[in-house]
């Protein structure tokens, strides 16, 4: 690229997030700013939506808009086309064709890059362009970029994350406030934190995109969706946020991956202790923990959504790539994912526990519970009574274990559901110490 050419940007989408990212770009003053910092002229060329209510509302001039991708993706003008449409179809077919042309591609997409970030990273590669993603996990908290760059020296054995804004806001909403999952969920719709359909938040479908994303970058290893196991927050009730702060825990939506022989990687609702900064993380903000052999543990965190956190992860990726072109690199050093690790399975794993039951009131069924953890090899950490309902005859019960095994854990507790004594195993929540 000559030094005195413009550097062209195309836009697919605009939604929540394209919209300011478009307008970002089109802010005289913070364009020439950037320009200057770069060194050549940065210009919106085009931006495009199906949508034409979206296109009206986008503060753009007409001459820029278009409902049709393909006006972006032909246009010879367009050096980086942003990918901000979002899911698999047909974001991945643009994404392709772009690379295809020569052009580099700056996306927020977690579900196309979970899904498919290693082959459209190596095609990227065979065409010598770039393809960014850094708003594709965490908003606008820095992570991918370390983990491709910073961080690469270091053996990372472990990673712990809070990287939903939606399901922290409504556990938050929950220990804080004692709502009940509902109230919180709708608090959450209410604020714009949430979405109609909550499904890929709560469930916990979101932050396994964003956990395989990272552990592919972190561990050098293709991960697949389906080797993240998970589970959402819908089962969790405000006494669980009780007696959790009562035992010195927070409840937490938590993204895990370990790797030690085999690579662990799992989504579900934790204990995490009061003094963790994991346990701190209110609200719609996330937090990354990432262990590795030379940093030590290095914690990122910030706002993990929303239009302007997320808008400035994307023009960050803009920014590189114009600094590059400018520089006259093809691409930076690839990503690696030589390495094959083994996934561990979830039956495997070794942690401690929380369970809250609904037992009868009558005596010998805290020794019927205790002798079943017992001839299981689980060691009990603690063992409390909580409320009584005296017209149902029950009690509520907290128990709390030493580290065992997943499969064992599951084995026990089933067995107890099998007791005419035990009328409810309400949950039973994992605990990371």
């Amino acid at each position: 690229m000559h030094q005195n050419r413009s550097i062209g940007i195309g836009i697919l989408g605009l939604g929540v997030i394209g919209s300011q990212v478009a307008q970002a770009l089109f802010d005289n003053n913070r364009i020439e700013r950037l320009s200057l910092q770069v060194g050549s002229p940065m210009i919106l060329r085009q931006a495009a939506d199906t949508n034409v209510g979206k296109l009206q509302s986008s503060g753009l001039p007409n001459h820029l808009l278009t409902t049709d991708a393909a006006d972006v993706l032909n246009n010879p003008e367009v050096d980086i086309v942003v990918e901000l449409i979002g899911g698999m179809e047909p974001s991945i077919n643009f994404i392709s064709a772009a690379i295809s042309q020569g052009k580099h591609v700056v996306t927020a997409n977690k579900e196309l890059m979970a899904k498919k970030g290693p082959e459209l990273i190596e095609m990227a590669e065979q065409h010598k362009v770039q393809l960014m993603y850094e708003a594709s996990v965490g908003g606008g908290i820095p992570i991918i970029r370390p983990l491709k760059k910073d961080l690469l020296a270091n053996h990372i054995t472990h990673i712990s994350a809070v990287i939903n804004g939606t399901t922290n806001y409504i556990v938050s909403k929950m220990s804080k406030e004692g709502l009940d999952f509902n109230s919180a969920l709708k608090q959450a719709q209410a604020s714009g934190f949430a979405e109609s359909d909550p499904s890929n938040d709560i469930d916990g479908f979101d932050s396994a995109y964003k956990l395989a994303i990272i552990s592919s970058l972190a561990f050098h290893t293709r991960v697949n969706l389906q080797d993240v196991y998970r589970e959402g927050i819908k089962g969790l009730v405000s006494q669980d946020f009780r007696y959790a702060e009562e035992l010195g825990y927070a409840i937490k939506l938590l993204a895990i991956a370990h790797f030690k022989d085999t690579l662990s990687l799992r989504v579900h609702p934790t204990l995490v202790p009061h003094n963790h900064l994991l346990a701190k993380t209110d609200g719609v903000f996330n937090a990354i923990e990432i262990e590795g052999d030379l940093i030590g543990r290095v914690l990122f965190h910030g706002q993990g959504a929303g239009p302007f956190p997320t808008s400035s992860a994307v023009i960050g990726d803009i920014m590189e790539i114009a600094n590059e072109m400018m520089m006259r690199k093809n691409s930076v050093k690839p990503v690696s994912f030589s390495r094959t690790l083994q996934i561990s399975s979830m039956q495997d794993l070794t942690t401690s526990y929380y369970a809250r039951l609904i037992v009868a009131d009558r005596p010998g069924v805290l020794a019927n519970m205790t002798t079943i953890l017992s001839d299981l090899g689980i060691s009990i950490a603690s063992i409390i009574q909580k409320s009584a309902d005296p017209s149902a005859k029950s009690v509520e019960i907290v128990i709390t274990t030493h580290p065992a095994q997943e499969k064992t854990v599951q084995q026990a507790f089933g067995n107890m559901e099998g007791i005419e004594m035990v009328k409810e195993i309400g949950s039973l929540i994992r605990i990371e110490n």
